[in-house]
């Protein structure tokens, strides 16, 4: 792990303008991105608001601590649209959101060219608050941290400077907690004090002597007393003290040093021995806890003074909570500005948005695509226009639609700093970057894998890809409503609902797959889950069991979902049906059928577990995570068990087991007549 740095800013070779910004181009220097970390968050914040209300739109990339939580939870060929989404769900629940980029693209008339300003947030879900719930929980990928350190991650950096969050949802506890602590208090704190028994001697002696120099401090006071400096003190060699101070403008003894019990001794003695003295619990703004006895002249002026005294606090509190928002507040910012926000293949970063800083994501595609559109109502995923648009894709052919791929493809020019005749790339679009009003043309490559590099580089394929789209800059006009220009209709709020391949969702409608040209090659209805089965069995074996039973035919393939389970896919839907029946027939009996089955080599052991599609889906919602499927098929309690019969159907299937469960016997019987006969004849 690298030393822990502060990330300062290197020197670039480009002039500085106090009034705008200057372009360079007679030198390259280091990429320049802007590092932000609890130190620099507040002016940063700032200086970003202006950034993305005058963006045309926002670029965005997350580091996450992980992709998947077993191996099973990875996107899978059979992965129906919502099976996908609570994949991604879990991943987005589990895993944790180490470094946000966030870069705004603005159209510069002047020099005709797009201006960046790329920022790598450093992240880390810190507990700022004392009433927060239980400390935060992630897991980390082994495979995903080792990513990370490959590409000089500082670790350091993020946990000890990364900016904590709070999500909306969380907010809205932390606020519900505090009306809560603020309404009781006073109120189940009196009574609690005023019925305090002293059962230990300690206690006993400590308030008889709080009570006589209570009373000293007091009398000093009221007869003119010099109580600033004859107040009895504590004796010598504690850590604890009395001082005469002034709180809320009236005199009060300062008490330090005291545990949480003797406060409680100290208030109970007041509330026995003192009607103008009053206890007064106060936190300062560095969250210094200390308590105040005060003299108070009057009974109103007493509750007065307990009044402003909880108003105080629950006002601090309130501090408390609007810092601990954190980095929400750049989500908020993207969501309150209704920009086009920019992402590659970024479902699982926009479920990591809505996890983190909106509240807990929905149980269903459905659900979430209806409240997301509610937040970001603009977004386009690169991967998705490089995949869609016919040109882009065929320029894209030769090489894979990662983002390193796609920036080398589209970006050359911004990547290796060179001219190019190739007549796609001649059709560029112009891209500088500017820091800290600092601005350049030219630099060396930044390091991939950084989520700031990330995002200016997912904005600069999406600047190239809408110049080859027709986009003419130079009529800014356009660009007023970027998000709403005829030219990118068809490609906004459609993403992946997987990290790595399936269906297209329209974020506007919840609609799947409605404009792809990957057609599900599969019905779901036609597949059988079965897991537990003896290890040392392959798909091409289970398969052949199978057909043994039903025909050749019958199975179309085998897939496994790993060495514990597997997908079976069958001709028909009624195949489905015909053999979870029989295999709980073969289950219930132990004669010469059940021994000698060909299905018995999968249910040999007695532990093996089959059922419908919507089991897979029901154990996929589940919030586990073990490393075996068949481990997490028993854990979330998921029986062997067939299909809901639909209405109307059940006398015929009734007929159907009846008849598979006979021609089973038929078979077995002519098996073993046919062995006797061999026995016989070889005797003879």
């Amino acid at each position: 792990m690298r030393r822990h740095k502060r990330w300062p800013l290197r020197p670039l070779a480009c002039s500085f303008s106090s009034s705008a910004a200057e372009t360079v181009t007679t030198s390259t220097a280091a990429f320049p991105l802007k590092h932000v970390t609890r130190s620099n968050f507040e002016t940063t914040l700032n200086d970003l608001r202006s950034l993305v209300k005058a963006a045309d739109f926002v670029a965005i990339d997350l580091e996450m601590t992980g992709v998947t939580s077993a191996p099973w939870r990875d996107s899978l060929e059979f992965d129906r649209y919502d099976v996908r989404y609570l994949k991604v769900k879990d991943s987005a629940e589990k895993f944790a959101v180490v470094q946000f980029g966030v870069c705004p693209f603005r159209w510069d008339s002047r020099t005709q060219s797009f201006v960046s300003h790329p920022h790598n947030f450093f992240v880390f879900p810190r507990q700022e608050l004392t009433f927060d719930p239980p400390a935060h929980e992630f897991l980390c990928q082994t495979t995903s941290m080792d990513f990370l350190a490959k590409y000089q991650f500082d670790f350091n950096t993020c946990i000890h400077e990364g900016i904590s969050y709070l999500s909306r949802r969380q907010e809205e506890e932390a606020s519900q907690r505090l009306e809560m602590l603020h309404g009781e208090e006073g109120i189940d704190s009196s009574s609690e004090t005023e019925d305090l028994k002293l059962v230990r001697l300690a206690d006993t002696l400590f308030a008889v002597r709080m009570e006589k120099m209570l009373n000293e401090w007091r009398s000093g006071l009221l007869h003119g007393g010099n109580a600033s400096s004859e107040f009895p003190r504590i004796s010598n060699g504690s850590t604890q003290s009395m001082e005469t101070v002034f709180h809320h403008m009236r005199p009060a003894l300062s008490l330090k040093g005291f545990t949480s019990h003797q406060l409680r001794v100290i208030n109970s003695v007041l509330r026995k021995h003192f009607g103008d003295l009053v206890y007064i619990h106060s936190n300062d703004k560095d969250s210094c806890s200390q308590g105040f006895v005060v003299y108070t002249d009057s009974e109103s002026d007493k509750e007065n003074l307990m009044k402003e005294a909880k108003d105080e606090r629950k006002r601090l509190a309130e501090r408390k909570i609007q810092s601990a928002i954190g980095f929400r507040q750049v989500i908020d910012l993207l969501a309150s500005e209704k920009k086009l926000i920019v992402g590659h293949n970024c479902f699982l970063d926009i479920a990591h948005v809505y996890s983190k800083f909106v509240g807990p994501l929905p149980s269903t595609a459905e659900k979430f695509v209806a409240s997301i559109n509610s937040h970001f109502p603009y977004i386009v995923d690169t991967k998705i226009l490089l995949n869609m648009n016919p040109m882009l894709h065929q320029r894209m052919k030769k090489s894979s639609t990662s983002l390193s791929s796609a920036f080398s493809s589209l970006c050359p020019q911004i990547e290796f700093s060179s001219r190019s005749s190739d007549s796609f790339l001649r059709q560029r679009v112009n891209i500088d970057v500017e820091i800290d009003n600092v601005r350049c043309s030219n630099w060396n490559a930044g390091g991939k894998h950084e989520a700031g590099y990330d995002a200016f580089m997912t904005g600069c394929i999406f600047a190239q890809a809408c110049n080859h789209l027709g986009f003419d800059f130079k009529q800014h006009s356009q660009l007023d409503n970027f998000a709403q220009n005829e030219k990118l209709e068809k490609y906004i709020n459609r993403l992946y609902l997987s990290w790595t391949r399936g269906d297209i969702i329209n974020l506007r409608t919840g609609h799947s797959n409605a404009d792809n040209w990957r057609v599900s090659k599969f019905k779901y209805e036609n597949i059988v889950l079965i897991w537990n089965f003896p290890r040392k069995l392959k798909a091409r074996e289970i398969k052949e069991c199978i057909c043994k039973a039903f025909g050749s035919v019958s199975v179309t393939s085998v897939y496994h979902v790993d060495d514990s389970a597997v997908f079976v896919l069958f001709k028909n839907s009624e195949l489905v049906w015909d053999f979870l029946t029989l295999k709980r027939e073969l289950e219930s009996t132990d004669g010469p059928v059940s021994v000698l089955h060909p299905l018995s080599k999968i249910l040999e052991g007695g532990n093996t577990g089959a059922a419908d599609y919507e089991a897979y889906k029901e154990i996929c919602s589940s919030h586990i995570s073990k490393i075996l499927f068949s481990d997490q098929a028993e854990t979330v309690g998921v029986k062997s068990r067939a299909r809901p019969d639909p209405q109307g159907e059940t006398e015929r299937r009734e007929e159907n087991t009846v008849s598979v469960t006979h021609n089973a016997s038929d078979l077995i019987d002519a098996f073993l007549a046919n062995r006797e006969e061999v026995e016989t004849a070889t005797t003879n």
